[in-house]
């Protein structure tokens, strides 16, 4: 434990922390892309059962989940807990969101709170405008959906709001360094898994009786979920919460050019433009300082 520890700190000071968010960013969706295809076959909430089980599984022999729990106070143990269910709840939403929505405007609404948060902590004309063009781009993506797909939507909007409380959390367990965030992290991703075992259980089990089904969802949670959550605490550990905040303008970009490769879900000329009204809107915001 101590040597992993050792490696999580040497890798977060030795490395710039804009790699490390370079890392997430290429993971967070490309995961969530492989777990696209595997919908057919393992159903929604069994290929997210995957993902949080396979990560916890993971996680659990360095980071030691039930001692992180037991020795923390009783203020870290809400931190574990309200993470732990931010997890289960807004992976379990994105997946419900994309059965039926492209990956580009599931991905342009996730960061639509963060500008709505900027806008309430620091109203000045620049916010105003930020959220104004981020919201338009979001429009523009939905186009019709309005009307086909209001439980999606509802999903999309859920996930999106989690993003936000995924964001503030995070950065609050990774406080205490890049090692003590990961083992919070780990601690976390258990109660997720808890929370979700007597919903995607169900479904997943159909997954069981082939080797090729199982080794695929246990890769969907390793490039969803580990990869990109130890990338985050790695990045967060160093970086204050509101250039984190401006960094996550590239991720709508990053979940387009992913769902092109993968899912063959070519963007349109409108679609390219209402992502880029996202980036800019995320990129020109003004984010809520920590207190």
């Amino acid at each position: 434990m101590r040597s992993s520890s050792l490696a999580l700190n040497r890798a977060a000071e030795t490395v710039p922390p804009h790699a490390w968010f370079g890392v997430s960013a290429v993971f967070h969706y490309l995961g969530p892309s492989f777990a696209v295809l595997l919908f057919p076959a393992v159903g929604v909430l069994g290929v997210a059962w995957f993902r949080i089980a396979s990560a916890a599984l993971i996680f659990a022999p360095f980071t030691k989940p039930l001692r992180t729990i037991r020795e923390a106070d009783a203020k870290t143990r809400w931190l574990l807990a309200g993470l732990g269910v931010c997890l289960a709840v807004m992976n379990t939403a994105f997946y419900l969101a994309l059965d039926r929505l492209p990956m580009s405007l599931v991905a342009a609404m996730e960061f639509v709170g963060t500008i709505g948060i900027a806008l309430y902590g620091v109203r000045t004309r620049r916010n105003v405008l930020a959220l104004a063009l981020a919201v338009l781009g979001v429009f523009i993506l939905l186009d019709l959906k309005w009307s086909t797909d209001l439980l999606e939507l509802f999903w999309a909007s859920l996930n999106a709001a989690l993003f936000v409380a995924y964001i503030v959390l995070g950065h609050k367990a990774a406080k205490g360094g890049a090692s003590g965030g990961v083992e919070r992290l780990g601690a976390a991703m258990a109660i997720a898994f808890v929370i979700l075992m007597p919903i995607g259980l169900g479904e997943a089990i159909r997954a069981f009786g082939a080797i090729e089904l199982v080794l695929a969802g246990i890769a969907v949670g390793v490039c969803s979920s580990v990869i990109p959550y130890i990338a985050d605490q790695l990045a967060m550990s160093r970086l204050p919460r509101a250039t984190f905040a401006l960094f996550l303008a590239i991720l709508p970009a990053t979940a387009t050019i992913m769902a092109t490769i993968v899912l063959a879900q070519i963007p349109t000329p409108q679609d390219l433009f209402g992502v880029a009204l996202v980036m800019i809107g995320v990129a020109i915001h003004t984010p809520v300082k920590p207190s």
